[in-house]
């Protein structure tokens, strides 16, 4: 039996495990969280870590892209460029302009990852608020045109659930860290590979909010 046999079996053993064993909220004794919403709030996720989480001073606590994250976009970006500047060196015909403008959309993509990848995610006492993204609650005029975002004081518990990801080449779970607000909606922080990981900034977030963890993987 090859090692690759091996591991499909372990991961399927793993999947049976899991799936043995349903969650069950009522066992949290919060009658909202029998009332929330367990599935994933996004799709799709990632097989590694994709943020860490910084405590900036006591008021203030940020996840922040991680290495691994950094690292990843950087190789499209690096790549990208490197294509494009190969072939744009060799000459501009019509046969080496292709892999030019290949080697720039490759780039852009990496660059598109790493904006969006890197975007701010902050929990500020000192402004009562959660935000996802470049512009804070106070930088709009309308604070409904922000997707992600919540007063601290509607956090009423941090959500931690697991979504199994199928694709073409390889399947994985991805782990999601969401806010449960007081009237049962949800809104996702972090979505990433390393369960470990993502519950020790659960932990750490816990405490700084004062807010109970539900952790669906336990």
């Amino acid at each position: 039996m090859t090692g690759g046999m091996l591991e499909k079996m372990a991961r399927a053993i793993q999947r049976m495990q899991r799936e043995a064993v349903p969650f069950d909220p009522s066992n949290l004794g919060d009658d909202l969280a029998s009332r929330v919403d367990w599935s994933p709030v996004k799709g799709g996720g990632a097989s590694f870590r994709t943020h860490h989480l910084e405590r900036i001073d006591s008021n203030r606590c940020e996840f922040k892209a991680a290495a691994g994250a950094k690292l990843f976009y950087g190789v499209f970006v690096v790549m990208g460029l490197g294509v494009a500047i190969a072939f744009g060196t060799a000459g501009a015909s019509s046969a080496g302009l292709f892999p030019v403008l290949f080697g720039l959309g490759f780039a852009a993509i990496g660059g598109v990852l790493w904006y969006f990848g890197a975007a701010p995610i902050v929990f500020d006492k000192r402004r009562g608020a959660f935000w996802k993204g470049r512009q804070s609650p106070y930088d709009v005029r309308n604070v409904s045109e922000l997707k992600h975002h919540a007063p601290l004081e509607r956090i009423h518990a941090l959500q931690i659930i697991s979504e199994y990801v199928r694709g073409n080449k390889s399947s994985y779970y991805s782990y999601e860290l969401n806010l449960v607000l007081d009237d049962g909606t949800r809104v996702n922080v972090v979505d990433h590979g390393r369960l470990d990981r993502l519950r020790e900034d659960a932990q750490t977030l816990s405490t700084f909010l004062e807010r109970p963890v539900w952790d669906a993987t336990a």
